[in-house]
């Protein structure tokens, strides 16, 4: 049997029913506002974690254990450095540059065959003339060029000017001339030569008021002659000479001094039982011997005490 509710009843359940739909979108508008909140919530609590780990990264220091590296990138690398040697030891045994090289030359072999055997001549200089080209391609040689004036020393000039002319016409060229700072003595220093055969004296030169002395066996032009077989006809040169040099204070003090050069002779020339070198300058000091050649003969410089 159906039951019929009294107007009373009906509106009382009409209110419940719509005061159950009040809640029922009441709770389900709350959770939206909660989960808003909450994922706002998470947000927030990610950024701190991500500041408090950027900070306890910086304020790390050296002492502190560090995290086990990661296998699989040591392993990684290990394989990629295999590799790179694998490649670097193929590349060796394969020639590495030269078989480049050897692969180039081939090519250039096979373009030249594919020519026709011509081969291309590279030219350096600059290209030839017009009627050189031709002469070629016909198959006549290019005609030489002439032959250009050379400007360049020859000597003649040099030897002319140093040459003496002796009666007869003949011409005896000097092996020597004065330098540049080429000087005779100051007269304050008094410069000889003494001239010894075994202990005796037989010759005493004054050598101060010449700047120049050559000795040799061309009776001709040499200054201080020396007959012996074994001494050249221009032998050595003892040369005076005007030299700076600096002082301990930085002031450059000069002075003529003596010295000797060897014209490069054939027996040589000794100073003091050594050897000269030739075309080469020798200070001479007081009590110095000079031996020309082979001679016996002592050439011994002396200054002279000043008073």
């Amino acid at each position: 049997m159906g039951y019929d509710q009294s107007p009373s009843e009906r509106r009382r359940a009409s209110r419940s029913d719509d005061e159950g739909a009040y809640e029922r979108d009441r709770q389900s508008r709350v959770p939206r506002h909660d989960d808003s909140h909450r994922r706002d919530r998470r947000i927030e609590r990610s950024r701190d974690r991500s500041i408090n780990k950027r900070r306890h990264r910086r304020s790390r220091s050296p002492n502190d254990a560090r995290r086990p590296r990661s296998t699989s990138r040591d392993r990684r690398r290990d394989k990629e450095g295999e590799h790179r040697r694998r490649r670097s030891r193929d590349y060796e045994r394969r020639g590495g540059k030269d078989s480049h090289r050897r692969r180039a030359r081939d090519e250039d072999v096979d373009d030249r065959r594919d020519r026709g055997g011509k081969q291309m001549v590279k030219r350096s200089g600059p290209l030839p003339s017009q009627a050189d080209s031709f002469a070629v391609t016909q198959g006549e040689e290019p005609q030489k060029p002439k032959e250009k004036p050379n400007y360049g020393n020859t000597g003649a000039l040099a030897a002319a000017s140093n040459s003496v002319i002796q009666s007869d016409g003949s011409k005896i060229v000097l092996k020597y001339h004065e330098p540049p700072e080429a000087r005779k003595a100051s007269p304050k220093d008094q410069w000889k030569l003494f001239v010894f055969k075994g202990e005796d004296i037989i010759d005493t030169v004054p050598i101060s008021n010449r700047s120049c002395w050559l000795v040799g066996r061309e009776l001709a032009v040499v200054d201080l002659p020396a007959e012996h077989p074994s001494i050249s006809k221009q032998h050595g040169v003892i040369q005076f000479r005007y030299i700076e040099k600096r002082n301990e204070y930085g002031d450059n003090i000069g002075k003529v001094k003596p010295y000797l050069i060897d014209l490069d002779s054939a027996n040589g020339t000794k100073l003091n039982g050594k050897a000269v070198p030739g075309s080469r300058y020798v200070e001479l000091q007081d009590k110095d011997m000079i031996q020309f050649g082979q001679s016996t003969r002592e050439y011994v410089v002396m200054l002279a005490p000043k008073d």
